[in-house]
């Protein structure tokens, strides 16, 4: 496939390396003028990372290329991957330039952590192309992609970014509906937020805290969420038994 990732930041060449490790095109769009000296050594550093895990030989960089335009980074792309920065007035404005050069077939993935699915296609000639397919940082590394729909996002949308996501090894999760943090942020800020109720309560040290997690049920939570391990916490009455 052909994709376009449209920003090189810390995600975006995340994104690239693990696209280019299942031999996919990547075309990359910055207008910034270093981006291309800056993006490719993050790019480099991602896939020694992915050959520790696999033979993949030396970075195919005749596979990717770079372009201050997201237009032209867009011609002939099949699949758009959106890791721009986190504000509507710039995903507007950089998607109206994707749209301009894409089929109307083609699916735009936003990266993003914060914004609503609904709220980034509200301008768009084809709204129904488009989702949010936010990944745990790295993605290259960390399998999770959440999968989240808009109002006017079609759910063949969302069939066919689970199988572009899951054909890479990347485990997928379909939100049932548009929450801020969509589902893993939502669960981790929980627990970061009684952690720092603790600390600043006196309850527990920094240090101890951290260590009562990473030592406890950080283990378990590593194999299974949070419904599991309460579930098997109830021996054979299962969450019946616990309660």
């Amino acid at each position: 496939m052909q994709i376009a990732i449209l920003g090189s930041g810390l995600i975006g060449t995340s994104w690239a390396a693990l696209f280019l490790a299942y031999g996919h095109h990547v075309a990359m769009a910055d207008p910034r003028e270093s981006a291309e000296a800056e993006a490719l050594p993050a790019i480099d550093a991602a896939w020694a990372g992915l050959a520790l895990l696999s033979d993949l030989g030396p970075l195919p960089t005749d596979r990717l290329t770079f372009h201050r335009s997201i237009a032209a980074a867009c011609q002939g792309a099949t699949f758009v991957q959106e890791c721009g920065p986190d504000r509507l007035t710039i995903k507007h404005t950089m998607l109206a330039e994707a749209e301009s050069a894409l089929a109307p077939e083609v699916i735009i993935a936003s990266s993003t952590s914060s914004l609503m699915p609904s709220d980034i296609q509200a301008q768009m000639t084809h709204p129904a192309r488009l989702l949010v397919a936010h990944p745990m940082n790295p993605p290259h590394l960390v399998p999770l992609v959440e999968l989240v729909a808009g109002d006017k996002t079609a759910p063949d949308s969302v069939s066919q970014a689970r199988i572009f996501y899951e054909a890479m090894a990347r485990v997928t999760v379909v939100a049932l509906r548009e929450e801020p943090g969509h589902i893993a942020n939502r669960l981790t800020s929980a627990l970061y937020r009684e952690a720092v109720h603790m600390v600043a309560s006196g309850i527990a040290t920094v240090e101890d805290i951290d260590k009562a997690v990473a030592w406890g049920p950080g283990l378990r939570w590593a194999l299974m969420g949070p419904h599991l391990v309460y579930h098997l916490g109830g021996g054979a009455g299962g969450y019946r038994g616990y309660l």
